[in-house]
């Protein structure tokens, strides 16, 4: 049997129900051909978990690892209550060669990427409490609550934390900060991952999360832009805390 996905300039790239056990991976060679023959193209929107899962014939748990699968190659990403778009791959380069410029020197590295966030971040926050949309702000209140729920599950708290402040950038409408972004959200997904580890580092995140939240409610652009400093020099002083006691709890030789 097979089931037709339709891409939003009408094209209609045709997938067929898979059948072995590793779904997924099915699932990504199918929607990668359908890139390679231009069915799909850059700034394409995938259709909803539910329609792909219907469409492949799987559940949306294999979906879900596929779209993670093609995430990680760069073919697609996925924005906070928008969906997930094809992309040019262009991101996925700048993130290759950030990622390698990290590892290198993780120490000056992490340094390196607060002042990076501390230089760009307070700025969006202001101009997002001028621009915002409801949808945007739901999703960064949502994400509040998640983290209020989550600050003994990492997992849950850093995706959260990462949806939080990617509703900022978005609310932004600037597609090149989103790209910029996009480009690193791996090494931030790592940063948020050592903070959680500092002893009330999520709790300290969630105190700004809430400060941030509340000025971009107001559309007040200067207070959003100072609790969003303010946050940054907490993360900063977390992630030296936490960079100090990896380097300390290393074996001598």
């Amino acid at each position: 049997m097979s089931n037709e996905m339709v891409d939003s300039l009408g094209v209609k790239p045709l997938y067929r129900a898979v059948k072995t056990s590793r779904l997924y991976e099915q699932i990504v060679q199918q929607v990668e051909e359908s890139i390679l023959k231009g069915q799909l193209k850059p700034g394409d929107q995938l259709p909803a978990e539910r329609d792909l899962a219907q469409s492949f014939g799987v559940s949306r748990t294999a979906v879900r690892e596929a779209v993670k699968t093609l995430r990680e190659k760069g073919l697609v990403e996925a924005y906070s209550g928008r969906g997930t778009f094809v992309t040019g791959g262009t991101s996925h380069a700048i993130r290759q060669s950030l990622d390698l410029m990290i590892r290198v020197s993780q120490q000056e590295g992490a340094i390196h990427l607060a002042e990076l966030r501390q230089v760009l971040e307070p700025e969006i926050a202001a101009l997002a409490a001028s621009r915002i949309e409801e949808q945007l702000l739901t999703t960064m209140r949502e994400s509040v609550t998640a983290m209020d729920r989550s600050l003994h599950d990492p997992d849950a708290y850093i995706e959260a934390d990462l949806d939080f402040h990617l509703a900022l950038a978005e609310a932004v409408g600037n597609p090149l900060i989103l790209s910029l972004l996009d480009s690193i959200v791996g090494l931030l997904r790592d940063q948020r991952s050592r903070i959680f580890s500092v002893d009330g580092g999520p709790e300290r995140g969630q105190y700004h999360h809430k400060r941030i939240l509340a000025a971009t409610e107001r559309r007040d652009s200067d207070a959003a832009r100072e609790a969003m400093r303010a946050h940054l020099g907490q993360v900063r002083e977390d992630s030296s805390t936490s960079t100090t006691t990896s380097a300390q709890s290393k074996p001598t030789s």
